[in-house]
């Protein structure tokens, strides 16, 4: 990891790696560009690490039978009632045929909504720039643009899907959904319900949706570089930036800042089935259920995402799942990474715990070099 800070690739880097109780955490580099060194509890920006928070937030409102799998979402989000599919998905806005049914709370854990990311050049289709003109939130995350959750959510049933629901799988917008969902069915915000019900118990005291002014000594600027020029630049502030007040919209999708000990806590409880130091907060079968292949082959061929990604993983309810063996990772492990320059995978399989955490954004989809140096660091360190 030094050697990823020496050459100028990552200003700073956190390491965390747990296994049979022992914790190992490194800290490499800057939390800014010559400046203070980062720490363990530095505050990094998780981005798609939020996911599978979104996914225990809607699976304890299934467990309490408020919300369930199967159910159409019609009656909590009557926006996205009776929807229209686009013929094609380059086509005009307006060539469309009725969709084949609801969308149902599964579909929006398992991304297979029929809406989300299009991995297409900028601008490149109709409906491209219609989502990009709503503020709906298609690309980095960027808390200050979005509007309010009941705003956002009408904006996107102005639309049509992409697919019919459960036709395909794609990335994303089903968990900025199912945030809105979960606000809508506990009848408080998004961010009030995962404070309440996950970060409290599990003691997660630096994680949420921004930094308020008295943590931002420990806070990170979120940095981005040039693919093409090399040169970095600053994406977002520490002081008076984005993540540094409450957003509008609380986004399921990409929204958190954490530290790599409250990511543990969150992800020691799903690697123990449910259970925490101070109780119970799923039930195995939930947790089970989400850390297993929900994807169809069907909804695997449809899927546009990152070449390759579905040849060796798939998608349970808000994160990956290995199904082929093809680097260090036994299969079953899962996990995700965040495109701000995160990752974390547990392997049940290894009885291990990763986490990664940099200030240094991805600049393709594909996760870069660092993360795989560190997995295969982290299974290299493992002698039984």
């Amino acid at each position: 990891m030094a050697r990823y800070v020496d050459q100028g690739d990552v200003p700073g880097i956190v390491t965390l790696v747990a296994r049979r109780g022992e914790v190992a955490v490194d800290a490499v580099g800057s939390a800014s560009v010559g400046g203070r060194p980062v720490r363990r509890n530095t505050i990094f920006r998780i981005s798609s690490m939020t996911k599978p928070v979104t996914a225990v937030a809607a699976m304890l409102l299934v467990e309490e039978g408020i919300l369930h799998l199967d159910d159409a979402v019609d009656e909590l989000l009557p926006e996205l009632a009776a929807r229209q599919v686009l013929r094609r998905m380059d086509g005009p806005l307006d060539d469309v045929v009725p969709a084949s049914r609801p969308i149902t709370v599964r579909d929006l854990l398992t991304f297979t909504m029929g809406f989300g990311l299009v991995m297409a050049p900028p601008g490149s289709w109709p409906v491209q720039r219609a989502a990009d003109d709503l503020a709906l939130g298609q690309g980095p995350p960027s808390p200050g643009t979005m509007p309010a959750p009941d705003e956002w959510i009408r904006r996107l049933g102005t639309l049509p899907l992409l697919h019919q629901p459960g036709e395909a799988w794609m990335y994303n917008t089903g968990c900025d959904v199912l945030g809105v969902l979960v606000a809508r069915a506990s009848g408080t915000s998004f961010d009030a319900f995962v404070r309440a019900r996950v970060f409290e118990p599990l003691g997660m005291r630096d994680t949420g949706f921004f930094v308020p002014d008295e943590k931002l000594d420990r806070f990170t600027p979120q940095y981005w570089t040039d693919s093409e020029t090399g040169e970095r630049a600053v994406y977002d502030p520490a002081e008076r930036g984005q993540w540094n007040r409450p957003p509008a919209f609380p986004a399921g999708g990409g929204g958190l800042v954490s530290t790599v000990d409250d990511y543990l806590a969150f992800a020691s409880m799903l690697a123990a089935h449910g259970r925490y130091p101070g109780g119970r907060m799923l039930s195995r079968g939930s947790v089970e259920l989400m850390t297993s292949d929900q994807v169809t082959p069907a909804q695997k061929a449809r899927a546009a995402f990152v070449p390759g990604f579905f040849d060796a993983r798939s998608w349970g309810f808000g994160m990956a799942v290995v199904t082929r063996r093809d680097d260090v990772r036994s299969v079953g492990t899962y996990g995700w990474d965040g495109g701000l320059g995160s990752s974390w995978y547990t392997d049940p399989r290894a009885e291990l715990i990763a986490i990664l955490m940099t200030q240094e954004a991805f600049t393709s989809p594909k996760p870069p070099g660092v993360l795989h140096d560190f997995f295969t660091a982290a299974y290299a360190a493992i002698d039984d």
